[in-house]
C-alpha cells in the first residue's frame, strides 16, 4: 500500500530544530513502513522542495494543498505525533473515503 505518514510539522514547533525533530519522527515511521513492504508518503517531504523553489513566502499557500493532493493518492494513513490541524486534515481524507487510519506502525499489516 501507499501509506501517508501524517504528523505535526509546524504545530507546536517554535524553532527550525523542533520542525526538524517532527520531520525526523515522520521519516523514521516511513522507514518502518518501508520495512513492512509499503510505500511511505510524507506530504511535507513532497512540499518543502517546491516551496524552497517558489520562495518561503508561499509556504501557507502550498504546504497543505500539496500534502492533501498526495493524500488523495494513498491507500491508508499512519497518523503519528501530537496535535496538528494539518495532520488531522490529511487523516480526514482517509476517514471520508473509509480507508484505514493507523495510529501505530505496529498496527499496519505487512504487505
Amino acid at each position: 500500500m501507499w501509506i501517508m505518514v501524517a504528523g505535526p510539522y509546524t504545530s507546536g514547533a517554535n524553532s527550525d530544530e523542533t520542525r526538524q525533530e517532527n520531520l525526523t519522527a515522520m521519516n523514521v515511521a516511513a522507514a518502518a513502513l518501508w520495512r513492512k513492504g509499503h510505500t511511505p508518503i510524507i506530504g511535507v517531504n513532497l512540499a518543502l522542495p517546491v516551496i524552497d523553489a517558489a520562495g518561503h513566502e508561499n509556504f501557507d499557500d502550498m504546504m497543505m494543498p500539496i500534502s492533501l493532493a498526495a493524500a488523495e493518492r494513498c491507500d491508508a494513513c499512519l497518523r503519528i505525533g501530537g496535535p496538528s490541524e494539518g495532520a488531522d486534515e490529511e487523516a480526514d481524507v482517509f476517514k471520508e473515503k473509509g480507508l484505514p487510519i493507523y495510529s501505530s506502525v505496529d498496527d499496519v499489516p505487512d504487505a
